[in-house]
């Protein structure tokens, strides 16, 4: 299922558990956030209902991940031979959303909590809960397990035979042209 909605003067094609920015929302993290100006609904494989210019029964559930400040634009001007000269910076306020449903379909599943029982000192038994996932996962921390992942060293017999593949293939790149050169030398003196 997906929906096109208008917020902020802009138009964004979305579905549940997407994760988007747009023009600064009222609201903290963790706020829950109605966005009624739907334009469009469809599902794959369905014709999709459209709005004329908006459908007026329909909305998008969303909540506020980070309200956040987007990144620099530089406004410089300049008049030549004048000696005016001016730069500003600006910083657009945006809000982080992540998209929960549409007109209450399509939620997007929780993690399930496990129960699991552990015997303590005493008679009493001591209740612990378990979920798939403690925090839900945001581009920071993804981005920061890629960088994690990618900082590790490879063992040391790959590194060892990548460099033998690399010299072994400027050694040939080298004789190639070698041989050529005597080709050509040899049919300029016939």
């Amino acid at each position: 299922m997906y929906a096109v909605i208008k917020t902020g003067g802009k138009q964004y094609r979305v579905t549940p558990g997407d994760v988007i920015v747009v023009e600064k929302l009222l609201g903290d993290a963790g706020a829950k956030v109605k966005l009624d100006k739907v334009l469009i609904v469809g599902e794959d494989g369905k014709d999709p209902e459209v709005g004329v210019p908006m459908i007026s029964n329909a909305a998008v559930n969303c909540e506020v991940m980070d309200q956040s400040r987007a990144d620099k634009v530089i406004v410089f001007k300049k008049k030549r031979r004048q000696g005016y000269k001016r730069k500003k910076g600006h910083r657009q306020n945006q809000t982080v959303l992540r998209v929960l449903d549409i007109n209450g379909k399509g939620a997007v599943k929780t993690s399930t909590k496990k129960m699991t029982v552990s015997k303590s000192s005493g008679s009493n038994p001591a209740v612990k809960e378990k979920s798939k996932a403690d925090k839900p996962q945001t581009v920071e921390t993804k981005a920061k397990e890629k960088s994690t992942s990618a900082k590790s060293p490879a063992p040391k017999k790959k590194v060892a035979a990548e460099k033998k593949a690399v010299v072994a293939k400027t050694d040939v790149e080298k004789k190639t042209p070698s041989k050529k050169k005597s080709d050509a030398k040899t049919s300029k003196e016939k």
